[in-house]
């Protein structure tokens, strides 16, 4: 993806051109979707820094160029969106950590058992 933007306009064409293949389903998945992402409690600049940070973390790569836009529209600083890229390194990074018990356990009891 070398624009963008432009990945961002076909990511849109896209879901217009299955609107017309499965309009009433587009249609529900638009009106969820749009309700998830409206102010509340949360901002929704605050609900698309999320979003950005799960689509970060699942390697998403039109969604983190999505939410990324949508976030900037909403009105999210670049140090914004960079707090939530770091936020994201550390939770997929302690998701690995966290095994720890079971990566000590396991060479506790294979000690025993392997030779």
């Amino acid at each position: 993806m070398n624009n963008y933007r432009d990945a961002v306009q076909d990511y849109r064409q896209s879901v217009g051109n299955f609107e017309e293949i499965s309009p009433d389903f587009t249609q529900a998945y638009n009106d969820f979707t749009g309700m998830c992402f409206k102010d509340g409690t949360i901002s929704e600049k605050d609900k698309h820094l999320i979003a950005l940070g799960i689509s970060l973390a699942s390697q998403n790569e039109y969604c983190i160029l999505y939410h990324t836009l949508e976030a900037l529209h909403k009105g999210a600083k670049e140090q914004e969106i960079y707090e939530t890229l770091q936020v994201t390194a550390a939770l997929r990074g302690g998701s690995a950590f966290s095994q720890i018990t079971l990566v000590q356990n396991a060479l506790a009891e294979f000690d025993n058992t392997v030779h």
